[in-house]
């Protein structure tokens, strides 16, 4: 049914991510397909790395875990912007076409007060990519549910 699944990934929330990356590792293994994660960073020094170099390694060793955890193939790629808050909903439809995704799996937070004004990513992502996107909520009673 599907090819390849596309998770988009934030390393500074990566505990918020366990929930969507353990469906499309369930996805992955079902299908017998591979997931590429994929970040946007930016190319300043930040947080996490410093250097987009060292980012791409993080998320690499992100995507081995999963794939060590899931049991699917996985490979990882970052998309460097100068201003990754800004830019991520292009990046990521950019990474979308050149990964040749059919199915994206996505963390979501519950919606909110500022979702009836501006769209959230996924939700962006959902409305505009010509493939299937899941938005994976948190679980009900986590810090990320919102109610």
């Amino acid at each position: 049914m599907f090819k390849k699944i596309l998770v988009p990934v934030d390393l500074a929330h990566a505990e918020a991510l366990k929930r969507s990356c353990d469906v499309a590792g369930d996805l992955a293994r079902h299908y017998g397909i591979g997931v590429t994660y994929v970040a946007v960073t930016a190319p300043q020094p930040g947080r996490l790395a410093r250097s987009p170099e060292e980012y791409r390694k993080k998320l690499e060793a992100f995507a081995r875990a999963e794939a060590e955890a899931h049991g699917h193939l996985a490979d990882a790629r970052v998309i460097v912007c100068s201003d990754p808050a800004a830019e991520l909903d292009a990046a990521l439809m950019d990474a979308l076409k050149e990964v040749g995704a059919d199915l994206v799996v996505m963390a979501s937070h519950l919606p909110g007060v500022a979702e009836r004004i501006w769209p959230s990513h996924g939700g962006r992502l959902a409305g505009h990519a010509r493939v299937s996107v899941l938005l994976v909520r948190p679980e009900s009673g986590s810090a990320d549910s919102r109610s």
